[in-house]
């Protein structure tokens, strides 16, 4: 195991709820490495649970679209999680941008993000914190991975009571806004679906500044949904009969200039209901990825024939 004296602070890059990050060089390498040192809140208690959990997942989560954790130091009453150095962060790669991304760089990035999470939910794992600055960029801005495990945990498809404070407001699917706790992988899919449409307008898709202005946004763009298209809806512990009533936008043209294929995928990833909401694994086979999956399931990209990231049942238009 390393030690802290092993690596040179050169940058600070980042700061959340369960620590800082910064860039540093492992002075055994010479090589980069992004060093986040957990917070150790009270030293008899020792390494913090969401530590732990963050570490076993990622120990068990390896793949080409999601941050590598390379060493573990744990020196002088502090922790310290050694990952890959990646550039930057999708969030500020979008912000340095005149135009969205398009074309095949958006069906590229948008791909790997759903090639990362299918890895994630077949290894029974919920990421829960999916937002673009969790969601890393090489230099090339060209490979993307999917970073900070902090709220990750595993689940149990018989056992799935979980809290439903988790993943940022934006992102946030409406059945953990109306008060679920016994939710599945689909609540990732709809973050995803967010960062995409995000990616490919250069503007969050619902922007709210409480839960119920975030509920509302998305009853403006899809419709206030009902019993028909959400059967246990009423049976939601924050849903309100008194709910406005919404009649669904056309999403393409709310999304402008954003190719077809794009919009029928997300139309299918903003569905509002979870058992109807489409899987991770018929996603990466809808249509918008024909321009690109080539470059990712034969050419030693993120899933090789016979990888953990192919081994799935081609969607059905």
């Amino acid at each position: 195991m390393a030690t802290a004296e092993r690596f040179r602070k050169i940058e600070k890059l980042g700061e959340g709820t369960y620590g800082v990050v910064y860039k540093c060089e492992d002075l055994s390498t010479g090589t980069l490495v992004a060093l986040k040192r957990v917070r150790l809140e009270a030293e008899d208690n020792g390494v913090p649970s969401t530590a732990i959990r963050e570490i076993s997942l990622l120990q068990d989560l390896k793949h080409p679209n999601i941050v590598e954790l390379i060493d573990i130091v744990n020196d002088t009453h502090k922790l310290y999680l050694v990952f890959e150095c990646l550039h930057h962060d999708l969030k500020r790669s979008l912000d340095n941008r005149v135009t969205p991304f398009y074309g095949p760089m958006l069906a590229s990035l948008s791909l790997q993000i759903l090639l990362g999470l299918h890895h994630c939910h077949r290894k029974n794992i919920l990421h829960r914190d999916l937002k673009p600055q969790n969601i890393l960029l090489t230099k090339d801005s060209k490979t993307i991975k999917l970073a900070d495990f902090g709220l990750a945990r595993a689940f149990n498809v018989q056992e799935r009571s979980y809290t439903r404070e988790v993943i940022t407001l934006w992102y946030r699917a409406p059945e953990l806004l109306l008060g679920e706790h016994r939710y599945s992988p689909a609540v990732d899919t709809w973050s995803a679906a967010c960062i995409i449409a995000e990616l490919a307008t250069k503007r969050p898709l619902f922007s709210g500044q409480s839960e119920i202005d975030q509920l509302f946004k998305i009853f403006k763009l899809l419709g206030t949904p009902r019993t028909e298209q959400w059967p246990y809806l009423t049976s939601l512990p924050e849903y309100q009969s008194a709910f406005p009533q919404w009649s669904p936008a056309d999403l393409e043209q709310s999304l402008g200039t954003v190719d077809r294929q794009c919009v029928d995928l997300l139309s299918k990833m903003l569905v509002y209901d979870p058992a109807e909401r489409i899987r991770i694994v018929d996603a990466i086979w809808h249509p918008f990825f024909d321009q690109v999956r080539g470059d990712f399931m034969g050419h030693g990209g993120a899933a090789e024939p016979g990888s953990t990231a192919i081994r799935m049942t081609p969607f059905s238009p």
